[in-house]
């Protein structure tokens, strides 16, 4: 069943901007600068496109695993040193930042992850993506046995990666386990950024909770993206969008008020709920993990 709405406004800055592929370092050492501009502006969730770390450049992620991937021990703990930008913009902006990596497991899996840098300065794996894109990505990665969220302030966020959100019961299924609101860590190549403007407002509407599509702009020159990313409200307008393919920091605060007044007329994730005695639509059967991050 739903989890209990917030009590307090929660601001998520979507941080659309460019990754260098292989060189992430670099990607890191940009990221925390904007991390730090949004912490400025109120930000107390920042939110990264996927595989930001080394782009989403998939014969270089095979080609230099070295270079690319990251090493997370056995409980998902991340200590690369090449990552400590972030941590310490998390850090000293009190903030929880989530962004993508290729991430090497202890028995040699590797999958395609989303990170959360948490104010602490620790860095932990907090989910794996489930719905992998054919081909490339496929034969790249292994998939995700189960959803993730991690809860902020009160707020459960329930996290997709790109193709995740193509899949309407990955939504619902974070929906129903009490998330508030959907963010997708996406790489949408130029030309198909539109499907991602139908698909999370449609699965903020179904949900009634707020969805945010964080694209990245320019990126390998045979597979460039064009940005696009924007934040969706409870249901299904558009609260803030790039309108330029450019580095930009799209800033939005997220009410609890602005989802109890949509949940008033739209009843269809309680009855949903009230059908279903567990969850349904998930390919694992079993409810998304969900990380506490203070």
């Amino acid at each position: 069943m739903s989890a209990s709405l917030p009590t307090a406004p929660l601001h998520l800055a979507a941080l659309q901007t460019e990754a260098v592929p292989g060189d992430v370092a670099g990607n890191a050492l940009r990221a925390a600068e904007l991390i730090s501009r949004a912490t400025r502006l109120g930000a107390r969730v920042a939110v990264l496109p996927e595989l930001y770390l080394s782009a989403y450049d998939l014969p270089t992620i095979a080609g230099a695993p070295e270079t690319c991937q990251i090493a997370a021990d056995a409980a998902g703990h991340i200590t690369d040193a090449r990552l400590k930008p972030l941590a310490t913009a998390a850090s000293e902006g009190a903030a929880v930042v989530l962004f993508g990596a290729a991430v090497r497991r202890p028995d040699g899996t590797l999958t395609n992850s989303v990170l959360a840098a948490a104010p602490t300065g620790r860095i932990t794996v907090v989910y794996d993506k489930q719905n992998l894109w054919h081909a490339d990505e496929a034969r790249l990665f292994t998939p995700g046995s189960r959803g993730g969220c991690v809860e902020v302030d009160g707020w459960r966020l329930g996290i997709g990666v790109c193709y995740d959100m193509s899949f309407p019961e990955h939504a619902r299924a974070a929906a129903a386990a009490g998330a508030h609101a959907y963010l997708c860590l996406s790489a949408f190549a130029t030309g198909n950024e539109h499907r991602a403007a139908v698909y999370l407002a449609a699965r903020a509407l179904e949900n009634t909770v707020y969805t945010v599509f964080v694209n990245p702009v320019a990126g390998p020159a045979d597979r460039p993206a064009n940005g696009g990313s924007a934040i969706y409200g409870p249901d299904g307008s558009t609260l803030d969008r790039a309108t330029a393919p450019r580095t930009a920091t799209l800033m939005a605060e997220l009410h609890p008020s602005a989802i109890a007044h949509v949940r008033d007329f739209l009843h269809m994730l309680a009855e949903y709920q009230t059908q279903q005695p567990s969850p349904a639509g998930r390919r694992d059967g079993a409810a998304p993990a969900v990380l506490s991050i203070s």
